[in-house]
């Protein structure tokens, strides 16, 4: 087998693994071919039941990040079987996207604020207390790997407030690799994805023809793939990119350089208002 990422016999943290679809998933995969040995931590007990057949060998843990005791039950799970920690990928999000009273979604001026700062802790926070409570675990050289979105300056009302959050957590990643540096060569770094066929983006509203619309900006006319923004991390997560951090790579098949296609622009300008 190449070990040309020199991944193999590394250990990684992978979080926030629902399905086959997950960006997590895929990760997960693509170290298990590099010769690492991914552990995973999933919400529930009930979404750990639905996973360990089709995660096994691998330690499959329970934290749900909105609960500090969780978070300290698994480093200590953590410190007992996998005391040394080469990586860890932050793939979690949460928002709960209410409708108003017209069955519409609510519009950003209207965020009820528990929505907004849960959303805040699930999907930007609980990577400070995830990678403060695995500290003491991570090799000197570990790297961390959020996965965010590739423009948090377009405004998709469908996406709502989740954008603001997704900027808070790429601004926090440039926050820990500055506090990290302190005290170790641990990098923290984020891959900012374009849109995606996962089940938590089915969750959005209207998402199918923003995914569609965004297809149709690629350079390639074909959408991006999950496994494409699995390999982005894994390329972070390795020792081949020890001289990134602090940083977003952005993910999105060209997708933010082409709004103004030709193509595009004359199937929107042909619509009927």
């Amino acid at each position: 087998m190449s070990d040309y990422l020199g991944l193999q016999g590394k250990t990684v943290l992978v979080t926030g693994v629902a399905n086959k679809k997950s960006v997590a998933w895929h990760v997960g995969r693509a170290l298990e071919d590099c010769g690492a040995t991914p552990v995973y931590a999933v919400r529930s007990d009930v979404r750990r039941e639905e996973l360990q057949a089709k995660l096994e060998p691998r330690d499959v843990f329970v934290c749900d990040v909105e609960r500090e005791d969780e978070i300290e039950r698994l480093r200590e799970s953590l410190a007992e079987r996998h005391p040394r920690i080469d990586g860890v990928v932050h793939s979690i999000a949460f928002a709960d996207y209410r409708p108003g009273e017209d069955g519409k979604l609510l519009p950003f001026h209207e965020t009820p604020r528990e929505d907004f700062l849960r959303a805040a802790d699930v999907s930007c926070y609980s990577l400070v207390r995830l990678a403060n409570a695995c500290r003491e675990l991570l090799a000197g050289d570990a790297s961390v790997v959020a996965v965010s979105i590739s423009d948090t300056h377009m405004a998709a009302a469908n996406y709502g407030y989740m954008a603001p959050i997704k900027a808070a957590l790429d601004s926090a990643v440039v926050f820990l690799a500055k506090s990290f540096s302190a005290f170790s060569e641990v990098r923290f770094n984020a891959v900012k994805a374009g849109p995606l066929k996962t089940s938590a983006s089915a969750g959005i509203p209207g998402y199918l023809e923003s995914y569609l619309y965004a297809e149709a900006c690629t350079l390639r006319k074909r959408g991006l793939s999950t496994r494409e923004v699995a390999d982005a991390c894994l390329f972070l997560l390795s020792p081949r990119s020890a001289g990134i951090n602090a940083q977003g790579v952005v993910v999105d098949a060209g997708m933010g350089v082409n709004y103004f296609d030709r193509e595009v622009v004359e199937r929107a300008t042909r619509a009927e208002p």
